[in-house]
């Protein structure tokens, strides 16, 4: 497996947990940007934003991400990294999976309450927000799209390894 397996998406649709699974399936390292991040900076992401701000944040990020692009195997992106135009530059060349989920069913798996700073208050609504924006980015750099709902993530795995024309290391 040449190219890094990329997993971008909104918040709650399984990028860490599918990210898992294909790392695992292939015999390859799984990277999560977010928790790199925290382990790096040694604190939650919410303390992050809180302190740093968004920009800060998407700074961080994106020497993050770069990284473990570089360390290749299964990359799970956090949902908001494609708003950032040299991140989706260092995307090309690899396979970027878009997850997507319906909004019911990722309030579901994010429940009400959340650490996840972008969709505190008014999940639902913020979630449908932030996927509508971000949209139009994920389709800019997405070689592949699985629709996660009522799938579980072995099931997802299975389905972006199809797509890839990849077969599990046994």
């Amino acid at each position: 497996m040449a190219e890094t397996i990329v997993l971008i998406g909104p918040p709650a649709v399984g990028k860490s947990t599918v990210g898992a699974s294909l790392a695992r399936r292939l015999g390859v390292p799984f990277s999560d940007v977010d928790q790199l991040i925290e382990d790096r900076e040694q604190r939650a992401i919410s303390e992050i934003f809180a302190s740093d701000g968004e920009g800060g944040f998407r700074a961080i990020e994106l020497d993050v991400t770069l990284a473990a692009l570089d360390a290749g195997g299964v990359v799970a992106l956090g949902g908001g990294a494609v708003t950032n135009a040299s991140l989706r530059a260092a995307l090309r060349g690899h396979h970027v999976i878009w997850l997507r989920a319906s909004v019911q069913e990722a309030v579901q798996r994010v429940g009400e309450t959340t650490t996840r700073p972008l969709l505190v208050g008014d999940v639902a609504g913020s979630w449908t927000r932030l996927a509508q924006q971000r949209e139009p980015l994920y389709a800019e750099v997405a070689t592949v799209v699985v629709d996660t709902d009522h799938r579980t993530p072995a099931q997802v795995a299975h389905i972006v390894l199809g797509k890839l024309g990849l077969q599990e290391v046994k």
